[in-house]
């Protein structure tokens, strides 16, 4: 495992939300247009009996969140860009999910403590850099049920325009989670749903000893 993986520009914005909130209303559509069972299909199998507790971290649009709990699941989306939220609860309700300005790596989640039966991160891991991947497994390891489980989607190929992005291994993902007690139950890879040129996803499942 590399200490860091070294990101595709050398020039990074700052903050993992970079370029979010300008984008919320093209990245609303194109989120909707593939659905949760589409991204999330080859580890369906791996959810929690519902009705459980899960947490959608970077939630974006509460998609996830939302299909989640139509299935009977008690759902927190935490999404940090307010331009998102808006359009996850226009889109999806704001009686569907519960839906807090929360992020990684630090997430302290004030009004939901406890812990949970599943954490999903779909898209988000890729923000962080060495150090707050590390801090951010700590957190995720302290969140959840024993037995529960961390879904995690890792981005590979080209940075948008404005974006902060790493290219985060799957390997160096499952041994960090290691070194919290997470042990892999699931490592896939997929192509990109959207059809954007050399960009895949590594689909990753945690679970908690």
């Amino acid at each position: 495992m590399t200490d860091e993986a070294a990101p595709a520009k050398s020039t990074l914005p700052d903050r993992s939300t970079a370029g979010y909130a300008e984008a919320a209303d093209t990245l609303a559509v194109q989120y909707e247009q593939v659905t949760f069972d589409a991204v999330h299909r080859d580890v369906l199998h791996l959810l929690p009996a519902a009705p459980a507790r899960i947490l959608d971290v970077g939630a974006g649009t509460g998609r996830d969140a939302a299909a989640l709990a139509a299935r009977g699941y008690h759902c927190v989306a935490a999404e940090p860009t307010a331009e998102l939220r808006a359009h996850g609860q226009r889109i999806h309700g704001i009686r569907t999910v519960d839906w807090v300005d929360d992020a990684l790596p630090g997430l302290p989640l004030p009004q939901h403590p406890g812990r949970f039966d599943a954490v999903f991160a779909t898209a988000v891991w890729m923000h962080l850099d060495t150090e707050e991947r590390r801090a951010a497994m700590a957190r995720i390891a302290s969140l959840l049920m024993p037995g529960g489980r961390f879904f995690v989607n890792l981005r590979h190929g080209p940075v948008p325009e404005g974006r902060r992005m790493f290219d985060v291994p799957a390997a160096e993902t499952v041994q960090l989670g290691r070194a919290y007690g997470l042990r892999a139950v699931h490592h896939g890879e997929r192509a990109d749903l959207h059809g954007r040129d050399g960009v895949r996803w590594s689909k990753l499942v945690l679970e908690s000893a």
